[in-house]
């Protein structure tokens, strides 16, 4: 019978034992040698697959719910580098808009010279400053606002 259910679980591509034999009909199978008898058991269901256990994805539908409002998706949960989520090119495309918005509103206003302006752009574009804060501590150390402090 070992050999039988080895024909039969290779037939239905399916582990040997998920295969099983109903058990009235364990003399059919016995006598069952070709593969079109076993394939003729599994057409009439003497031969039949067991259910598997599935994997019940309650939880998950629970889980994505949760997501989809916002919950279960703080440090804890993050999985990956620390760059994965926002990269560091993402990183620093923020820093830089936000800095050279920054320099624009100071030049709009008159608080800088365009010879300031362009040097402070550089010095943001080469990686000088770390924020905004970063360039207000500049300009206050060097005196680079024209009238009236920032």
């Amino acid at each position: 019978m070992k050999q039988k259910k080895l024909l039969a679980a290779k037939l239905l591509g399916i582990s040997r034992t998920k295969v099983r034999f109903a058990p009235d009909a364990l003399e059919e199978i016995k006598k069952a040698i070709t593969r079109s008898d076993m394939r003729g058991l599994i057409a009439v269901h003497k031969i039949m697959k067991e259910n598997v256990n599935q994997h019940s994805r309650a939880r998950a539908r629970k889980r994505a719910q949760q997501k989809r409002k916002g919950r279960q998706k703080g440090k804890g949960t993050k999985k990956g580098s620390k760059y994965s989520v926002v990269t560091r090119k993402r990183n620093w495309i923020f820093r830089m808009r936000v800095q050279r918005r920054f320099l624009k509103e100071l030049r709009e206003k008159g608080l800088l010279s365009p010879q300031n302006f362009r040097l402070l752009y550089e010095k943001s574009k080469g990686g000088f400053f770390r924020n905004r804060r970063h360039i207000k501590l500049y300009l206050q150390e060097h005196n680079l606002v024209q009238k009236g402090q920032k």
